[in-house]
């Protein structure tokens, strides 16, 4: 009985933290657009590019990794990534950016 009482408890904290995790996402004042990469044009590449970036209290971005996407073109997505504001906070947090490239851009 102990067990399961601990183990609601576990639970309904883990829950209390993933939904303070989603209400803790900044606001973006601006995001950087990519340049759709020549090369990647010529070879039709499209795709998303996922990228996790670090974000300084200001609201500048002080880091950025790809998470994923076509290597043709993750570079132009983290330099536009790097390109992008968010509202300032208390302190750094960690935001998702993705972009979506298509023949079209």
């Amino acid at each position: 009985m102990k067990d399961k009482a601990l183990v609601t408890f576990a639970l309904a904290m883990a829950l209390c933290v993933a939904m303070s995790a989603q209400e803790a996402k900044r606001g973006m004042k601006t995001q950087g657009k990519p340049a759709y990469p020549e090369l990647a044009k010529r070879m039709n590449v499209a795709g998303a590019v996922k990228v996790e970036v670090l974000v300084a209290p200001n609201g500048s971005v002080k880091s950025a990794k790809a998470l994923g996407g076509h290597p043709l073109l993750i570079e132009a997505a983290l330099t536009a990534a790097k390109n992008s504001k968010f509202e300032p906070a208390s302190e750094e947090t960690k935001e998702l950016i993705t972009y979506n490239f298509s023949a079209g851009n």
